[in-house]
């Protein structure tokens, strides 16, 4: 019923910069907050960044500043805005996003994409 698609990853040197997006769609009546989420080799997966439909946004430590959460609601899409890539920053990131399609929201999720910083 709903895909979340996460096109934008990639290799970058240290200190660089990438803009994954995340891009919904199926029978969406409304989403909620979205989120990106990280999974690097070997540790659980952890919450980097929020965003709600009304544009309030909140962060992991381990990313603060250097990362920017932002969406299009009229294209059921976020993104992720990451400046001053750090090796320990190399992980799949996933898109999550709270989404109406019926009476009651649901919870899903985009496959991934990898994000490796090494020079």
């Amino acid at each position: 019923q709903v895909q979340l698609v996460e096109p934008g990853g990639g290799l970058v040197q240290p200190g660089g910069s990438l803009r994954p997006s995340c891009v919904a769609s199926g029978s969406i009546f409304s989403i909620y907050a979205m989120n990106w989420y990280r999974q690097a080799p070997g540790k659980h997966r952890e919450l980097s960044a929020t965003i709600t439909r009304g544009g309030n946004t909140n962060y992991a430590d381990s990313v603060k500043v250097r990362f920017t959460i932002s969406r299009n609601n009229a294209k059921n899409t976020v993104y992720l805005q990451m400046n001053s890539l750090k090796p320990e920053d190399t992980a799949v990131y996933y898109c999550n996003a709270e989404v109406r399609v019926g009476p009651n929201p649901g919870d899903y999720w985009g496959q991934g994409t990898q994000v490796t910083v090494s020079s």
